[in-house]
């Protein structure tokens, strides 16, 4: 995926039917914040409030989010909002100073990692938390050399913006860095894990040679940015041979991560891999600035010995009441048996109504978060960037929000909050289908 793919503001050229004070707030944002910043869709939505996974916009319009993993447990749960707030009257501080909330919630998130995994960090975004990763393993391994998938996304510093090719525009590429193809299930044909294992190993070779020798191995355990493919078979084999050539390997769960998947907490599970390094973020305190490293001690100790790492907001109390809040709700309201039911239900119900459909190439995904890949024509399945753009636009107008990603824009990216219920389901594919009808 390109960032440029996304449906933005930059794609918006006033002929739109849009309303005078929405356009007056576009206008203003964009003089005042520049033209860096972004806005899905021809039509931007200006949304004012949130309750579970719905939104409802200036005009009391309510959409259906089915998008959104920042509010992972739904927009503005009351638990969350409750910890928050009693957090925010009683104390917030740096973490210089002792306070049970960190070491509590600390405890909890090591729990549900694998042993080995067995201390962790904090940070504000995950780009923070990458970056934090990205020194670690080079102190641990003295080594430079990244290799990540073709179209990764792992964050916005400028460290790791040289590992996140999918941003594209200006951005470049490390030196160090190898690219090496996502594990593609629908296009790849054959044994992906061995052409994933084998393209990783060329990478290595050439880190190698070219002096850099290898740092990590990071990976977005599903493969969010580069089209979502989410076959369990294909890390595994790739993370031995990062072993073997003396690198560690960086699990990114700031998209799959706390129970997305619906069959783990954690996408590396479903590899069955134990990761050096753990990195996390969005969906952490439910729209909180909070994300985290977790990491094997040893992998941990040579930078913990020679750095006196210091984050003025990771890890403060109310960050920490929220992502403990947050834990409580996945945990009371069994968020993750929920992602593996509804989402069930949602990937079955799309591939049937996308079953006739000729230009709807494939329905995939785990838990609540699927891909629906648009394509040209099913027997070449050749790309279609256009009229994927064109059905994120149409469910919009319809009041149901979802976006695109993959290499060529083309791959429609259905990631709703955790507590999206079996009437969304019959919302979004209600929507969905006269979407696909109109646009046939």
């Amino acid at each position: 995926m390109r960032f440029s793919n996304i449906m933005d503001s930059n794609s918006y050229t006033g002929d739109q039917a849009i309303d005078p004070g929405t356009e007056r707030l576009i206008s203003a944002r964009t003089r005042l914040l520049g033209p860096a910043y972004r806005l899905f869709y021809e039509r931007p939505v200006h949304l004012v409030r949130g309750r579970g996974s719905h939104m409802f916009d200036a005009d009391g319009v309510r959409y259906l989010d089915a998008y959104n993993n920042v509010v992972s447990v739904g927009h503005c749960h009351p638990h969350v909002v409750a910890e928050v707030t009693r957090q925010l009257e009683t104390l917030n501080t740096h973490t210089r100073y002792l306070h049970d909330g960190i070491v509590a919630y600390s405890q909890r998130l090591l729990a549900g990692m694998p042993d080995e995994v067995d201390q962790v960090m904090y940070a504000c975004t995950g780009s923070e938390a990458n970056d934090l990763a990205l020194r670690v393993a080079q102190m641990y391994t003295g080594a430079r050399g990244v290799v990540v998938t073709r179209d990764a996304y792992h964050g916005n510093t400028e460290a790791v913006t040289a590992i996140s090719p999918s941003i594209g525009g200006e951005t470049v590429v490390g030196a160090h860095v190898r690219t090496v193809a996502a594990p593609d299930s629908y296009r790849g044909g054959g044994n992906v894990a061995a052409r994933f294992r084998a393209d990783v190993e060329a990478a290595i070779a050439d880190l190698q040679s070219s002096g850099y020798g290898l740092s990590c191995l990071i990976v977005d355990t599903f493969f969010s940015s580069d089209g979502i493919y989410p076959d369990s078979s294909v890390l595994a084999p790739a993370v031995e041979t990062a072993r073997a050539a003396g690198g560690v390997f960086i699990a990114d769960e700031v998209q799959p991560g706390f129970g997305r998947t619906g069959d783990h907490m954690w996408g590396f599970a479903r590899h069955g891999v134990v990761p050096d390094l753990v990195t996390m973020g969005k969906p952490m305190a439910n729209g909180l600035p909070v994300a985290a490293m977790a990491a094997r001690s040893a992998v941990l100790e040579p930078f913990a010995r020679g750095v006196p790492y210091f984050n003025t907001f990771g890890g403060n109390p109310v960050s920490m009441a929220a992502a403990g809040a947050v834990l409580d709700v996945i945990e009371n309201e069994h968020l993750v048996a929920n992602a593996a039911t509804v989402g069930a239900a949602l990937r079955d119900e799309l591939a049937r109504i996308s079953a006739d459909h000729p230009h709807i190439g494939d329905v995939r995904g785990a838990g609540l978060y699927l891909g629906v890949e648009v394509v040209d024509d099913r027997d070449t399945a050749t790309p279609d960037r256009m009229r994927a753009h064109d059905l994120v636009n149409e469910m919009r107008d319809r009041h149901v929000l979802i976006s695109v990603c993959g290499t060529y824009g083309n791959v429609l990216k259905i990631r709703p909050p955790l507590v999206f219920s079996m009437a969304d389901v019959d919302w979004f594919c209600t929507e969905f289908s006269g979407a696909l009808a109109r646009l046939r």
